[in-house]
């Protein structure tokens, strides 16, 4: 069975969580949920959206057996509450931010309304929509594409930038954008204002250590390791150097200063 339920961002940093853990223990209520269920996570304002789904892989579980999540709750009170009742086991499948997943667009498609609570996906044009368009929808111009630095005698042949999984993530470039904005953090260059309607909220994701670089169990953050700059910085980012990237202030310090 398909069901979706509704979750609060301005409780609890559902993201994070995920990416963390690849799980979340989540409350069961009354419902009769199946080993192997889809749970798709819609959130409540000011997002009104579905962005997360997840397979049930355990139920009825109590407080002793699910994981102490706390440090993702934004509020101690409501982590205190949460304690009481079943859990399942929800693991993350998937994790997006993609427009036809906004709830006008779910509605127009046969939802009948904001999930207040557990809703299971009954409907057949509903679940094909669903299916169809929960996806990653992260745009091939989002990720720069720089000219082969080697020798050669064609014009045209390209060398692709190698970014990891979690850059690419359009959920992941979303909680970024909204923690660090849409400058550039090397040239401070905003699409909007220089290029009006058309360049508003484009800019490119970087991550700041490359991930061969880091222990598997380490804990991406989107706050410390994620940041926005425009395509040209991106680029510049991850051009060698003696095999060597320049870092931020390092190629801040290259850029040429202004008259």
């Amino acid at each position: 069975m398909n069901w979706i339920i509704s979750a609060n961002s301005n409780l609890y940093d559902h993201s994070s969580s995920f990416e963390h853990f690849g799980f979340i223990d989540w409350k069961q209520g009354n419902i009769k949920y199946v080993l192997g269920d889809t749970v798709y996570i819609y959130c409540t304002k000011p997002l009104q959206m579905l962005q997360y789904k997840c397979r049930v892989e355990k139920i009825d579980l109590n407080s002793n057996q699910i994981r102490d999540d706390k440090e993702y709750w934004l509020d101690e009170e409501e982590y205190y509450k949460s304690l009481n009742g079943k859990f399942m086991r929800l693991n993350l499948v998937e994790q997006v931010s993609n427009n036809n997943m906004r709830l006008d667009q779910l509605i127009q498609n046969g939802l009948k309304s904001a999930p207040q609570g557990p809703v299971r996906i009954k409907d057949l044009k509903l679940s094909e929509y669903i299916k169809k368009y929960f996806t990653d929808n992260y745009q091939s111009d989002i990720f720069p594409e720089v000219l082969n630095e080697g020798k050669t005698e064609y014009e045209g042949v390209k060398r692709t930038i190698s970014v990891n999984k979690y850059e690419r993530s359009s959920k992941a470039r979303e909680n970024a954008v909204k923690y660090h904005g849409l400058n550039c953090k090397v040239c401070n260059i905003n699409f909007e204002n220089i290029d009006g309607e058309i360049g508003k909220e484009f800019i490119h994701i970087h991550h700041l250590v490359p991930i061969h670089e880091i222990g598997k169990n380490y804990k991406i953050s989107y706050k410390t390791d994620l940041i926005p700059v425009c395509p040209n910085c991106h680029a510049m980012l991850h051009r060698k150097t003696n095999g060597v990237e320049p870092t931020v202030d390092e190629l801040k310090k290259m850029l040429p200063k202004k008259v």
